[in-house]
């Protein structure tokens, strides 16, 4: 077993429950982390033998930009493509991060963090 790690994906999006979030938009950060076998790509040294970390990335940036009102609700949507995209994933964990969510104070960012197995 292995694992493709995705970090610091930055992405510009328009989730929120309030009606300013889904128009102004706002940052976000997407870290991904994929287990699978890697040992046969290790081996073969052949891209159709391992989880491809660009198929990973767009998964991201494609359900990143389909609003949604709740980070988890998006992180499930990420969870579910990146299962579609590749049969080799055993397990997948995805962490969604608001950066300057608008909030009362000063917080850098608030996050969902979900796991999904096969």
């Amino acid at each position: 077993m292995g694992t493709v790690y995705l970090e610091n994906v930055n992405v510009y999006a328009y989730h929120g429950c309030l009606s300013e979030e889904t128009l102004i938009g706002s940052d976000y950060r997407v870290d991904l982390w994929v287990e699978a076998d890697l040992l046969p790509s290790a081996a073969s040294d052949a891209l159709e033998d391992t989880v491809d970390y660009v198929t990973l990335c767009a998964c991201i940036k494609e359900e990143m930009a389909v609003p949604s009102k709740l980070l988890e609700h998006v992180g499930k949507r990420i969870l579910d493509r990146v299962f579609d995209a590749s049969a080799l994933v055993t397990s997948a964990t995805v962490r969604v991060a608001k950066i300057n969510p608008p909030i009362g104070g000063h917080v850098a960012a608030v996050a969902i963090e979900l796991t999904q197995k096969r």
